[in-house]
């Protein structure tokens, strides 16, 4: 693979108390659990994730947007929003922040937590982490990619040939009219 296919990205489970941190793989296809960071003091959370971005060389950071389930923008909202505001401001301009809707991200991580086999006990130390899979895997399932990431090898309409084109080799109008 060309160093200019790889796609790194981070995803982020904000809360004041902990944020959960996933890292997606070189190729941009799954998210894995990285971490949990201490939300409690924000300047210290901000330069460790900073500090996760620059480890994992990420060119995007997908923050989890709390909506309401109806879809509306309640305070939770404006919380993150302050927190993206800050963490911004940490991270270099060619990194990219997007905000993706993690409604029901930390049901559907501790339902998949409990169907391995983890206790409501065990999740504590690990729920945050999963919720940010979870926003991560979304966003990398839906991304479009760039136009550095498309190549010839990918594109099925250049320079292959259709299955009925190879057909045409067997089935010659001549042969079978």
């Amino acid at each position: 693979m060309a160093k200019d296919k790889i796609f790194r990205a981070i995803g982020i489970d904000y809360g004041t108390v902990r944020i959960g941190v996933a890292v997606s793989d070189d190729l941009g296809m799954l998210a894995h659990p990285f971490e949990t960071v201490a939300g409690e003091k924000v300047t210290e959370a901000i330069a460790r994730l900073a500090e996760i971005v620059k480890l994992r060389k990420a060119e995007v950071v997908v923050l989890g947007l709390p909506l309401n389930m109806d879809g509306s923008e309640g305070p939770a909202v404006k919380k993150v929003r302050s927190f993206q505001k800050k963490l911004r401001k940490a991270l270099p301009d060619t990194v990219t922040i997007v905000e993706e809707d993690e409604r029901l991200t930390t049901v559907t991580a501790s339902d998949k937590l409990s169907e391995a086999g983890q206790s409501d006990k065990e999740q504590r130390d690990i729920i945050d982490q999963a919720a940010a899979v979870e926003i991560l895997q979304t966003y990398l399932d839906y991304r479009e990619p760039s136009e550095d990431e498309m190549d010839e090898d990918n594109d099925m309409s250049e320079g292959r040939s259709s299955f009925n084109d190879d057909l045409d080799i067997f089935y010659d109008d001549e042969t079978y009219g």
